[in-house]
């Protein structure tokens, strides 16, 4: 099933980073305003933290949900992603 990115149009660093680790990921290490979160299944999720309130643009955040993460839509449900 493919993932409406039309209801995630607001998610903020800082609720990518809260469901990062509710599913796991823990912060490996920080370059800049890039934080690298890595799963213990050798996943790995970088995010832009630039700025607490703004949004992704949306190839940032399939990149980081469906490339890095491979979440599913139900997996961002589970996490509270979709509002």
């Amino acid at each position: 099933m493919a993932i409406d990115y039309s209801k995630l149009r607001s998610l903020t660093a800082r609720e990518m980073v809260r469901s990062l680790l509710a599913d796991g990921f823990v912060l490996r290490t920080q370059r800049g305003s890039h934080r690298r979160y890595q799963h213990s299944d050798g996943g790995r999720v970088t995010v832009p933290h630039h700025g607490s309130s703004g949004s992704f643009v949306p190839k940032t955040l399939r990149s980081m949900i469906e490339e890095q993460a491979r979440w599913t839509e139900e997996d961002l449900e589970r996490l509270g992603g979709i509002g």
